[in-house]
């Protein structure tokens, strides 16, 4: 899949072995605890339940996403972008990807969690039409920090193919 993104082209691809270098060295920038190394090669190794593909710009890898499948839902498991390229609709693209391979894979149903803190991705979930369904405590043991439990739900019917629609439309327009 290949998008413009402020005049640039970004493609989501597959994550693949030789993409977790990069995959690592940006959750390091953006996590408190990021994975490690074994954990992302056993999610890769896992084809038939998870989803993980990668945003490049060129030759860079600007940002990752993942997804495990589990009976009929899909849980969003991870959403990371290099701070150089934040706020330019790199995750919304990344989003977009996982939505609609949920959809080809016959999933009905999201969900994620999300640090209560994280204001910008819990608006970026929201318009996604994720919705709050509550708490999960001291998720984030590392600091301590709960978890804001968020779903959307029918992701299979017209309407959600239309919000999806409708972000790729505001994401072109720059």
């Amino acid at each position: 899949m290949s998008i413009k993104a402020i005049g640039v082209d970004v493609r989501i691809v597959p994550m693949q072995r030789h993409h977790l270098r990069e995959v690592l060295r940006i959750d390091e920038l953006v996590y408190p605890k990021p994975w490690s190394l074994s954990l992302f090669r056993q999610e890769l190794a896992m084809t038939d339940t998870r989803v993980y593909v990668v945003a490049k710009i060129g030759d860079a890898q600007v940002g990752h996403a993942g997804m495990m499948l589990v009976v009929g839902e899909g849980h969003i498991t991870t959403v990371a972008v290099d701070p150089e390229w934040q706020g330019r609709g790199i995750a919304s693209r990344l989003l977009i990807a996982q939505h609609r391979s949920a959809v080809q894979r016959g999933i009905t149903a999201m969900t994620l969690e999300v640090r209560v803190s994280n204001r910008r991705a819990i608006d970026l979930y929201r318009r996604f039409g994720y919705a709050p369904a509550g708490i999960r405590r001291n998720y984030y043991s590392e600091e301590g920090e709960d978890a804001l439990v968020m779903w959307v739900h029918d992701v299979h019917q017209p309407a959600h193919d239309e919000r999806l629609a409708g972000i790729e439309r505001e994401l072109s327009r720059g």
